[in-house]
Formats: structure tokens, C-alpha cells, sequence
């Protein structure tokens, strides 16, 4: 209706002009401009992708293993867990550098790594690959008496495999230590030699060994005996014994005096042979030899007596000669008077 009134007011007013002209009326749409060159997008760079592969230090592929992938602003963006071939891959990732965390290795004897960065490339594959260690073996040491079982102190000992030593303990005040020990393999043996024993034991010489597994706890004992202590030698110089005086023999005066006793004839008048003393002439003083001798004296074979023995020995046979001159002196004169 609006139409009809504009087209009726147009053509009233060309009949009061007299003259007929057409405008063309006005389009109600709005027309779309022309894109200038500077307005144009700049079309998105290629994406990138990832390409994880897990194993182990034996070279099996680990299945299971779940990661996470952080952008540069530290925003997931990706995560997953390996196949089992041990793959996993993160696909459609913007160029850039990437934070790659290994949250569980699937696996109750492997450990994770440690997080690292990655870089994605443009239209390119990223491959990493992620090597997972065995857990360590958890090694317990005792030092102890072989005949008590007491724990000791201050046992070293070397643990190692083939010609390499992996780990050296030394037990502590309560006479044990603890460690771990490094591994490669899911299975593994071991030897042990001790290189220092407690204080007051001898060395435990032989070399033992044992086998371990990833994360399997593992007590290894040592047993030492006690040194054994000789008794002190004593001085060559130092006698071993107090001497004793030397039983008096026949022949051998009695240490225990200082001259010799006449025996008991000695002491009563001699009995001398009255022919041999009327066959010396009155006045002769020269004393006849009596038929008893003296008894024979000698010396101590031992070297510390043999200067006292000499003299005691002088001595006596000194006074005993007197004596025996005087009593037949005696004698030579009594027969005489007779």
C-alpha cells in the first residue's frame, strides 16, 4: 500500500510538470565492499606431532607407561598411555617447545624418568624415545660374631657383579647398613667381599654372592671371627726359675758351710801303725803322712759359685792340715816320752 501511495504522489507530479522522468528508486539491501589486498588473512602455519616409543635398560618396550604434555604456558595439551608395542602419540601440535612428563611406568619394577622438553617442528614428526630404569634392590648388610651371632660395627664390604663393584657399605653402631643397588636386568646375582673387618676380628676371606631382582629386598651377613692373641714371649736374658743349691755329694763340700768337718774318727785320737813311728828318728818334726787322707773337695759346676768355692775351699784345707800337724805332733811325743 506504501507503493501504491509513492507511485500515485510521483505520477501526480509529473502530470503537474507536464514531463515524465524515471528515477530509479533506492535499493533497501546494503552492498558488500571490496576487500582491499591488506585486509587478507595470513593463512595458519602446519602442525606437528610426537611420537613416543617406552622401553626398558634390557631393551623390552614397556606397555602402559602414562604420560602428559604441557604447552610453553604450562597447559595440557595432550596425554595418553602407550600401546602395547609401547608407542603413544600426540598429533595436530602448533610449532613450539613442549614439557613432557612421565606420570606412571606401567610397571611395578620400573621407575619414571625424569621431565624433559621437546621441540615440534611444522608439518614434521617428533620421535623420542623413553628409556625406563629397573627399580634398585634394596640391600640390608649385618656384620656378626661367628660364635655369639652380636651384631658388629665397622665391617666394610664391597657388592658388585662381574669385575665392577656397584656398592660399598659399612655397618654402623648397631652393626648394619643399608643401601640400594643398581640394576639392569630383571634378574641379576651379586658377589660380597668384605675389605675391612670389626676391631678384634679377623677378616671374612671367602667371597660370597646372592641373587636379586628390581625393587626385591635383600639381607646379606658376614660372620667374623675373634683374633687370636698369643701369649707375650718372655726376655731370653730372664731366667725362667729360681736356682737351687746343688745337693752335696761325696767328693763335694756342703755350700751351706764354710770349711770343711772333720769326720767323727777325726775328732777321737787316730789310730796310727806303731811301726812306721819307731822307725823315725827322735827329733824329726817332718809329720808322717797319716793313713787316712782328707776328703776330696771340689767345685760347683755352677759358673756363679766357683769363685766361693775356691776360697772356702782354701780356707779349710788350711785349718784342717793345721790341725792334723798338731795332733801328731802330739802324738810324736808322747810315744817318745813312753
Amino acid at each position: 500500500m506504501h507503493a501504491r501511495l509513492v507511485r500515485s504522489a510521483a505520477a501526480i507530479a509529473v502530470a503537474a510538470a507536464g514531463t515524465l522522468t524515471w528515477a530509479p528508486a533506492a535499493s533497501a539491501e546494503p552492498t558488500e565492499p571490496t576487500p582491499s589486498a591488506s585486509a587478507a588473512e595470513t593463512p595458519a602455519p602446519d602442525a606437528g606431532s610426537l611420537e613416543i616409543t617406552t622401553k626398558d635398560t634390557a631393551g623390552d618396550v614397556l606397555p602402559g607407561a602414562v604420560f602428559l604434555l604441557l604447552d610453553s604456558a604450562g597447559q595440557e595439551a595432550g596425554h595418553g598411555k602407550t600401546d602395547a608395542q609401547g608407542k603413544l602419540t600426540f598429533s595436530d601440535l602448533a610449532p613450539g617447545v613442549y614439557r613432557l612428563k612421565e606420570t606412571d611406568s606401567g610397571s611395578p619394577l620400573h621407575e619414571v624418568v625424569a621431565d624433559q622438553d621437546v621441540i615440534v617442528t611444522p608439518g614434521a614428526t617428533t620421535r623420542l624415545t623413553i628409556t625406563d630404569p629397573f627399580k634398585a634392590a634394596k640391600v640390608l648388610l649385618q656384620a656378626k660374631d661367628d660364635k655369639t651371632g652380636k651384631l658388629l660395627p665397622g665391617a666394610t664390604v664391597n657388592i658388585g657383579t662381574g669385575s665392577s663393584t656397584l656398592l660399598t657399605l659399612t655397618t654402623g653402631a648397631k652393626g648394619t647398613a643399608s643401601g640400594e643397588l643398581p640394576m639392569s636386568s630383571r634378574k641379576a646375582q651379586f658377589w660380597v667381599k668384605e675389605i675391612k673387618a670389626p676391631a678384634g676380628y679377623d677378616l671374612y676371606k671367602p667371597t660370597k654372592t646372592f641373587t636379586a631382582g628390581p625393587g626385591d629386598p635383600v639381607t646379606v651377613t658376614v660372620t667374623n671371627a675373634k683374633t687370636t692373641t698369643n701369649p707375650k714371649p718372655e726376655p731370653s736374658g730372664k731366667p725362667t726359675h729360681t736356682p737351687t743349691a746343688a745337693p752335696s755329694s761325696p767328693g763335694k763340700p756342703n755350700s751351706g758351710t764354710d770349711r770343711a768337718t772333720p769326720s767323727a774318727s777325726d775328732s777321737d785320737t787316730p789310730e796310727t801303725d806303731t811301726s812306721a813311728i819307731a822307725a823315725t828318728p827322735v827329733g824329726d818334726s817332718t809329720p808322717k803322712t797319716p793313713t787316712g787322707s782328707l776328703a776330696h773337695t771340689g767345685a760347683d759346676a755352677s759358673l756363679w759359685l766357683i769363685a766361693g768355692a775356691a776360697v772356702l775351699i782354701a780356707a779349710g784345707g788350711g785349718a784342717l792340715a793345721g790341725a792334723r800337724r798338731s795332733r801328731t805332733d802330739s802324738h810324736t811325743e808322747d810315744n817318745t816320752r813312753s
